[in-house]
C-alpha cells in the first residue's frame, strides 16, 4: 500500500468519529478520522502505510454496528471535469 489514508464505506449513519477511531486504533496510531455526514462513508488516516494495510486487510468485509464495512486504500481526489455541451 502506498498511502496511509483509507476509504471506509458502508458506515452506519449513527457511527461517530470516536467509534471509528477506537476501531482503527487496534492497528496503530490514527492521525485523522472524518465521516461524510449523511453519506455513509468516511476516511481514516493511519500513521504509516503498514498500519493502514493491516487495518484494511482485517476490517474489510467485517461487521460494524450491524453493517458490513468496505475498507480500501483512499484514492486521490480527482479534479472536476469541465462541462462541455454536445451541440
Amino acid at each position: 500500500m502506498n498511502t496511509s489514508k483509507l476509504y471506509v464505506g458502508n458506515i452506519p449513519y449513527t457511527a461517530t468519529r470516536e467509534q471509528l477511531n477506537e476501531l482503527f486504533t487496534r492497528f496503530g496510531t490514527v492521525k485523522e478520522v472524518s465521516i461524510i455526514e449523511g453519506k455513509g462513508f468516511g476516511f481514516v488516516e493511519m500513521s504509516t502505510p503498514t498500519e493502514a494495510d493491516a487495518a484494511k486487510n482485517t476490517l474489510n468485509n467485517t461487521d460494524f454496528n450491524g453493517r458490513t464495512l468496505r475498507v480500501d486504500e483512499a484514492k486521490p481526489k480527482q479534479p472536476k471535469r469541465e462541462y462541455t455541451p454536445k451541440w
